[in-house]
């Protein structure tokens, strides 16, 4: 039996939002700041958690209808491919570069190859604390 819990859905329309607002900062503030990609996956996590607290299982997998198995997949991915980049151009594991772009918008911003790995992070933890949560939420 499914209670109303109307309070709870509300909140959580505007509260999600935010949530992952704040996770792509997170994400994007990581390779200067404390965050980055584990800390932004786990907010998105909570997210979808909060989500499927408020709506059900059901909603979250309509509401983001890809496979979390492959989401991780594609992080670890990108985060080896990122690595091992810096050993084909005969630089150490993990080698980071950075440079300065001007873009039409944003102005003066720079560009790193840390945020490229935060990416993968983000998508790995995601991937695999939603496939462990899926899979124990279906679990009765």
């Amino acid at each position: 039996m499914k209670t109303n819990d109307l309070i709870l859905q509300t909140v959580t329309k505007v509260v999600l939002f935010i949530i992952l607002v704040f996770a792509v900062f997170i994400l994007n503030a990581g390779h200067h700041s404390p965050g980055g990609g584990f800390v932004g996956g786990l907010l998105t996590t909570s997210a979808f958690v909060l989500l499927s607290l408020a709506f059900g299982m059901e909603t979250v997998q309509k509401a983001v209808p890809v496979n979390f198995r492959h989401v991780m997949a594609l992080g670890l991915s990108i985060a080896f491919l990122c690595g091992i980049g810096a050993t084909v151009l005969q630089y150490p594991f993990l080698t980071h570069a950075f440079g300065y772009v001007h873009l039409p918008l944003l102005g003066e911003t720079e560009l790193t190859t840390a945020l490229i790995f935060d990416i993968g992070v983000y998508l790995t933890v995601t991937g695999a604390t939603m496939t462990a949560i899926l899979t124990i939420g279906e679990d009765r």
